[in-house]
């Protein structure tokens, strides 16, 4: 393979990796910091517990995040010297941002709200909770301020060889930004509403003592994810609307007619010069019938589980419903992947829409040196996304009782130290 298809390559599975964790971990922040304000308004033990045991799930995902992001810091540097260089100066302030917000801003007052428990007063501790999911949100707007530069560049001028920023509010309103950041957010409120469900639908489909604890988990989490996806739904509706004029070949491309699409090519032959302007069409094409296929299974199963979820009885003793949302639980993740190939591999052969062509882009490196990087970062990424999910599986099997999160000191009693013997 070469350079370029290689760095295509890195690209994707680093950053389809890390969107696995930033998906459950937006949507468990908001889900967490709800739970909290119900259990600060209105305390009761049970409730405590249920912000306990699903903000220990949230911290575990959110640290395993934290290390992949920090990852793809590196790689447009490493990888991509030709678009920093181009285009640096336009999309680079939002990436600055998004660092700020997500390693200084929230992690602190994430360290705040996990050692705060019984330190903080509750209104103080609630309040770190709600920073901690605000500024998840501002992360995610940022970095969707600089891919949505990418995908419509806006707000510029061309000075040589570089772009030059001219129209700040231009950048950061861009509609591109806009629609996709609400449809990711839908999105992830979609992805924590069926974990909460399926985790909680294990426990119930294994008879478990918390019964009461996991009907509750299991209601919350059918009445999140069911509406997130009509939401979901409307806001990516919105954003093909929106592709028809930004990039008409994206939407094409979901219908796979060739006249169609030799059609568009042709005007935007008119608009940018000769060239091949169709992108891996099998790629672009597989990501949006995958997404709107997973979607359409969620549709179903979310909506029959609202009607299941209004009886008590049902919730507690219909195991066949337990075992499918136990299986629906990896669904949501699938659906934002296959969302995001179609988005990021409907725009090439553009790196940055219209303006600089991927190939342009690459770092100068051999594809000796991008093959070694490929295969540590797979390495990488492929031990964190299996030591993560280890670990949520066996937090979730153990249940609210083996949460450490937030317990009180007096609960602990630490094993007596053994005889010295002489």
């Amino acid at each position: 393979m070469e350079t370029l298809d290689l760095a295509r390559l890195q690209f994707a599975l680093t950053a389809g990796a890390h969107f696995l964790f930033v998906a459950l971990t937006l949507g468990l922040a908001t889900v967490v910091a709800v739970l909290q304000t119900r259990a600060t308004l209105s305390p009761t033990p049970a409730r405590t517990r249920m912000t306990r045991f699903w903000g220990q799930l949230y911290v575990t995902n959110y640290a395993m995040g934290i290390v992949t992001g920090l990852v793809m810091e590196f790689q447009f540097g490493l990888s991509w010297s030709g678009l920093t260089h181009f285009a640096g100066n336009v999309f680079g302030a939002s990436l600055a941002m998004e660092t700020l917000v997500a390693f200084f801003i929230e992690s602190t007052f994430l360290g705040l709200w996990i050692f705060g428990w019984d330190r903080l007063n509750r209104w103080a501790h609630l309040a770190a909770i709600w920073v901690v999911t605000l500024t998840a949100y501002a992360s995610a707007y940022w970095i969707l301020v600089s891919n949505g530069f990418l995908q419509n560049p806006v707000g510029y001028e061309v000075v040589g060889d570089s772009l030059r920023l001219t129209d700040v509010w231009a950048v950061l309103s861009n509609p591109n930004t806009i629609m996709a950041f609400w449809h990711v957010l839908t999105g992830a409120l979609v992805t924590a509403g069926f974990f909460l469900a399926g985790v909680s639908a294990y426990h119930l489909l294994r008879r478990t003592r918390d019964t009461e604890f996991f009907t509750g988990s299991l209601r919350i989490g059918v009445f999140t994810g069911a509406p997130a996806l009509l939401a979901s739904a409307m806001t990516g509706g919105i954003q093909l609307g929106e592709l028809a004029t930004t990039q008409p070949m994206k939407p094409k491309l979901l219908g796979g007619d060739a006249a169609k699409l030799a059609q568009v090519n042709a005007q935007l032959v008119e608009r940018f010069g000769p060239g091949d302007y169709l992108p891996p069409a099998d790629w672009a094409r597989a990501g949006g019938l995958v997404m709107l296929i997973t979607f359409a299974l969620l549709f179903n199963l979310g909506w029959f589980s609202v009607l299941m979820a209004f009886s008590k009885r049902v919730v507690q003793r219909f195991r066949l419903w337990h075992l499918a949302l136990v299986l629906a639980i990896p669904l949501p993740f699938l659906a934002m992947i296959a969302g995001w190939v179609y988005r990021e591999v409907g725009r090439q052969p553009w790196v940055v829409y219209g303006l600089l062509r991927t190939s342009d882009a690459v770092s100068p490196v051999s594809a000796g040196q991008m093959r070694a990087s490929l295969i540590a970062f797979t390495v990488l990424f492929g031990l964190l996304i299996a030591v993560n999910t280890a670990l949520l599986a066996r937090q979730a099997k153990r249940g609210p009782d083996a949460v450490a999160l937030g317990r009180p000191a007096a609960e602990y009693r630490p094993a007596p130290l053994p005889a010295a013997t002489y």
